[in-house]
């Protein structure tokens, strides 16, 4: 047999077709919140929301030239999340700031609008929503090193975390999105779908931006999302068992030598009281559960809202929900996280799966920290991207210049 007569490994990925990229771009552009605080740039906090905002209408028009047909293709996981927000928006009506909860709902229901209009994507073996996912964080954790560079002491300025002065990221979204990156590349590294330079560059740069915002949560899902994607890939792919080899003999050596200056990284400088309190939050959390409402707000909740509670912060998706969209919200998010885990446990063992579950499982454990399952965020976009790896498989030909066939 000639050398040319040998079957080739892997094939070469498609192209993602460039307005299905300029359409996640917009979507991630609206999720990626103007924080409003200080940058090396000021820019009005009216204009940093109006960008955002308007990214949204801009990723519906794309959309609709994409998919010109409005063909869409049935998916549990969407379908729940579409009835938790027209539910969410008729509870909003009676909201009594009715202007800002009704806007939240209406943007909740435009932003799943343009993710029906993707779904033509879904099943793909090309990956093309996480291709284009991924490109949107290195954009992103790009603009925060690059930030870091030029104004490093701004950069660290807010407790000595790493934050975004470009564009006003706080410390735990920057930790998101590095751990988001770190994870995908990590696990695509394994499986073989990506080369050893491109995952060094992108495992290198996420583990560095994840460990400079100092943001235990982000560290913490990854961890544990790695931990499930690998035991998915562990009987089936040398380098997966070699790479654990040797993170877990890394591991215990550096908790040994290092135990002191891990601690007190940990730590950040609070007392194991207010470490065991998340830093306040469950004071928060505990009022808002203690709160005395009507019945039909503890099933429905109140309407969207900011996700605070008497001017503090939340920080934990699902005692946001209960407030916002009562028992029936929360419900509805844990039936869609399980339905969309245990369709990647029973998808068949390829890098789709690991990743997915990889994004799922950090989703469920950030959830404890941080909101955004039942809202437009960036965990919500995580959860789509995942949906879509282990959706049923079908072609589609998205180089089709009139849009979906």
């Amino acid at each position: 047999m000639t050398v040319s007569a040998l079957p080739r490994r892997t094939t070469e990925a498609a192209p993602v077709p460039g307005l299905l990229r300029l359409t996640w771009a917009a979507l991630f552009l609206n999720v990626l919140a103007f924080a409003g605080s200080v940058i090396l740039v000021p820019i009005p906090e009216s204009l940093g929301q109006l960008v955002t905002q308007g990214a949204l209408l801009l990723a519906a028009l794309l959309a609709l030239i994409l998919n010109r047909r409005a063909t869409l293709r049935p998916d549990v996981f969407l379908v729940l999340l579409t009835v938790l927000a027209v539910v969410t928006l008729m509870t909003s009506l009676h909201n009594e700031f009715l202007l800002s909860s009704t806007f939240r709902a209406c943007r909740l229901l435009l932003f799943l609008g343009v993710v029906w209009l993707l779904t033509p994507w879904l099943g793909s073996r090309q990956m093309e929503l996480l291709r284009c996912h991924r490109q949107c964080h290195f954009v992103v954790l790009g603009l925060v090193l690059l930030g870091a560079l030029v104004a490093p002491g701004l950069a660290f300025s807010f407790q000595g975390r790493l934050s975004g002065v470009l564009w006003p990221i706080p410390p735990t979204q920057v930790a998101h999105y590095a751990a988001i990156l770190l994870g995908t590349s990590t696990v695509l590294w394994m499986c073989r779908v990506i080369g050893g330079r491109d995952a060094m560059v992108a495992i290198g740069l996420s583990s560095i931006t994840l460990v400079a915002t100092h943001t235990r949560t982000a560290l913490l899902a990854a961890v544990i999302g790695l931990v499930f994607a690998g035991a998915s890939l562990f009987f089936r792919h040398v380098r997966v068992r070699r790479t654990s080899a040797v993170v877990a003999a890394f591991a215990v050596l550096a908790a040994t030598v290092f135990a002191t200056e891990l601690t007190a990284w940990v730590l950040r400088g609070q007392t194991a009281e207010d470490a065991g309190r998340l830093t306040g939050r469950t004071d928060v959390w505990a009022q808002v559960m203690a709160l005395d409402r009507p019945l039909r707000e503890r099933l429905f909740g109140r309407g969207m809202s900011d996700q605070s509670f008497n001017g503090l912060a939340i920080d934990s998706n699902w005692v946001a929900t209960y407030l916002d969209q009562g028992w029936f919200g929360v419900s509805v998010i844990a039936v869609a996280l399980i339905t969309i885990l245990l369709r990647a446990i029973t998808y068949p063992p390829r890098p789709q799966r690991a990743v997915a579950l990889f994004l799922i499982v950090y989703c469920m454990v950030a959830s404890i920290t941080e909101t955004g399952l039942s809202t437009a965020s960036p965990y919500l976009l995580d959860l789509v991207v995942a949906a879509a790896l282990v959706a049923p498989s079908r072609r589609v030909r998205p180089s089709d210049p009139r849009g979906v066939t």
